[in-house]
């Protein structure tokens, strides 16, 4: 049944294969520099190595927007957006695979009674604007830098066609490995929190933990859907929306390998931070769109003449429909595969404010007078649960929040055997492990309430006061956490 639930996922990325590859080789197949056999094998090998290596960056945010907490409830938000992908790619439109994804999301957040992230959510729509923006920046400085060298130096005509066929391949390998590193999260991070796969090594050369071979499936799967299906969607990006040079087809690749990659590298985030310098948001963003903006930014160089704004136009329209078909496909195909098929699209999770809670919400600047009312209430939904709070109290946006927050219960017991067989003591300090090991066998009603205990047993699981050479370490102890909330939650582990 798990291999049955995937195979949404594994259309996903087929369809974003089929659909994608285009906005890393479509340019140059389209310019008849590259061959589409030799672009597909490339494409496919490098979105590998990007997805199994570098996949994990923006999965982290997508979680955010919403977890979905049952594999048939992945399975339906995989399927409905790649079923969205695949019926744009048939009528020949670079679609945006990650607007496919967050529609479906907050299709099933809807459909669970879940609360949507606007934080995340914000993040996301705004890389949307971003990206075919800084896309287009960056492909006018580099195209007018490369414009400039050719104009002043004396390289033969025939030297330059090599040098620029070279140059795409190689582009498009960075490309690949940028669009595997960004967007294998759209393709499974839906199935991460509730995929029951284990890490393997490989004779001792290597080893991938389970995350990682969610993320080989998806992008081998991606792999086939640029071998199989790309060749149309690259025609329409590649000769389409406007006529490309060789040159201009270097320049748009490069341009939109860079932005992916931006988008996607945690090594860069570390190294900026480090630096004292502004994060660039880990957030999957849509190839199609910085491929495209690429193809602006150098028309508008040119004078706009021409760029053919009735394709320009058709493909927009996709861009805003998308995340509202996805989504609305979603909520229907929940209903059914739940009521006609019996399957749980989504775990029920219940929300109570207990003394607990309230003494909790007190060290969070939380006034527990205004809950007096809610006080033993028992919610089976958050969106109902916020509403009330926000028609029943005084409590901002941020504040109810935190109290739907707070009030979910999840239940976690720390099985002694679990600790034994599958914790990977080499993730934790000496200090931290420790910590853990003083809670063997309890249990605890609430996330904050197994953070709190950590903390209590030891400095080392608190945050750092917040600033710029803390914000990695505060990461770290972030994704430490949610490793240990992933594994001891009763309901997902056998406790017996």
């Amino acid at each position: 049944m798990i291999f049955i639930f995937l195979s949404s996922g594994l259309f996903l990325g087929w369809s974003l294969g089929a659909n994608d590859a285009a906005n890393v080789f479509g340019t140059a197949v389209g310019s008849k520099m590259v061959r589409f056999k030799t672009a597909a094998i490339i494409a496919s090998i490098f979105i590998i190595l990007g997805a199994v290596i570098s996949g994990s960056g923006a999965t982290h945010t997508l979680g955010k927007l919403g977890a979905v907490n049952a594999i048939a409830g992945s399975f339906m938000v995989a399927f409905s957006a790649a079923f969205t992908v695949f019926w744009m790619t048939k009528l020949k439109l670079p679609v945006s695979t990650s607007q496919a994804i967050v529609g479906a999301i907050i299709g099933w957040n809807l459909f669970s009674g879940s609360l949507t992230d606007y934080n995340s959510l914000t993040k996301i729509v705004m890389t949307w604007v971003l990206c075919p923006v800084l896309s287009a920046v960056i492909a006018i400085i580099i195209f007018s830098t490369v414009k400039f060298y050719l104009n002043h130096s004396k390289i033969h005509l025939l030297r330059v066609d090599i040098r620029t066929r070279v140059g795409l391949i190689l582009v498009g390998a960075f490309g690949s490995y940028s669009l595997g590193a960004n967007n294998i999260a759209n393709v499974m991070g839906v199935f991460v929190p509730v995929s029951p796969l284990e890490g393997l090594s490989f004779y001792g050369l290597f080893s991938l933990s389970g995350t990682q071979i969610l993320f080989l499936l998806g992008g081998v799967a991606i792999g086939f859907g640029v071998l199989t299906y790309s060749y149309k969607v690259m025609d329409t990006v590649g000769g389409s929306l406007m006529k490309i040079s060789p040159t201009a087809a270097l320049v748009i690749v490069l341009s939109q390998a860079i932005v992916l990659f931006l988008f996607s590298s945690e090594m860069l985030e570390s190294f900026l931070i480090n630096h004292g310098l502004p994060a660039i948001p880990l957030v999957p963003v849509s190839s199609s769109q910085a491929v495209i903006g690429a193809v602006i930014g150098i028309g508008i160089l040119k004078g706009g003449k021409g760029i053919r704004y009735k394709a320009l136009g058709e493909i927009a329209s996709g861009w805003v429909t998308t995340p509202i078909i996805a989504g609305i496909i979603t909520f229907v195909a929940l209903f059914f595969l739940q009521n006609v098929f019996n399957q749980e699209v989504y775990r029920p999770v219940t929300y109570v404010i207990s003394d607990d809670v309230l003494s909790y919400l007190d060290k969070r600047n939380v006034s527990g007078e205004v809950l007096v009312e809610f006080k033993g209430k028992e919610y089976c939904n958050a969106i109902r649960f916020e509403s009330d709070l926000k028609l029943k109290s005084n409590l901002n946006s941020e504040q109810r929040t935190i109290v739907v927050e707070t009030a979910r219960v999840e239940m976690y017991y720390i099985d002694p055997f679990i600790m034994k067989q599958k914790i990977d003591g080499k993730l934790f300090t000496a200090g931290q492990y420790q910590a853990l090991e003083r809670l063997s066998g309890k249990t605890f009603q609430h996330q904050w309430q197994f953070s709190a205990a950590l903390e209590v047993n030891s400095e080392e699981w608190k945050f750092k006061e917040a600033s710029k050479t803390n914000k990695i370490y505060n990461k770290e102890i972030k994704l430490k956490r949610k490793y240990l909330f992933d594994i001891f939650k009763t309901g997902e582990n056998d406790t017996e």
